[in-house]
């Protein structure tokens, strides 16, 4: 059975290599440990695009590159990586636009702004850079690589 869903277990096992390493490449950079990066999203690597590049490659390299399902599997990767490059890495940045203006308003004007709406946490992060991205794409591609040569 694992050798015939080797797919789906180098995707998970790449997505939470992602995750697993994220503060140890935000130690090495920052020389300051930020534990709360193993379960958040955003950072380097993307375990989004781990996840998807991972299932794409097993698929292509177990059902031949030829296959509809990796037609389909591929087409999904791109749609996931985008999204995590663009769409959402643009949501992190208006969010981070908004929560600024709420409080320069607070700051600055006489108005009341005490509606707990105001007071919504929510993340800043959300979405990748390209860099977090393709680093990502890297680790899912050699996750991948390993399953299919050792399993």
């Amino acid at each position: 059975m694992f050798r015939t869903m080797y797919p789906f277990w180098s995707a998970i096992v790449s997505a939470l290599l992602a995750q697993v390493l994220k503060p140890f490449i935000y130690y090495m950079y920052h020389r300051q440990w930020q534990w709360k990066l193993m379960h958040a999203s955003g950072g380097f690597p993307s375990s989004h695009s781990a996840l998807v590049s991972a299932l794409a490659l097993s698929v292509g390299l177990h059902e031949q590159f030829r296959s509809t399902i990796f037609a389909v599997t591929l087409a999904m990767a791109v749609i996931v990586i985008y999204d995590a490059a663009n769409v959402r890495y643009y949501s992190g940045q208006n969010i981070r636009i908004t929560k600024q203006l709420i409080k320069d308003l607070q700051d600055e004007l006489p108005i009341d702004l005490d509606d707990p709406i105001y007071e919504t946490k929510i993340k800043d992060v959300l979405g990748h850079k390209w860099t977090e991205v393709f680093g990502g794409i890297a680790l899912g591609l050699l996750i991948a690589t390993l399953f299919h040569f050792c399993m």
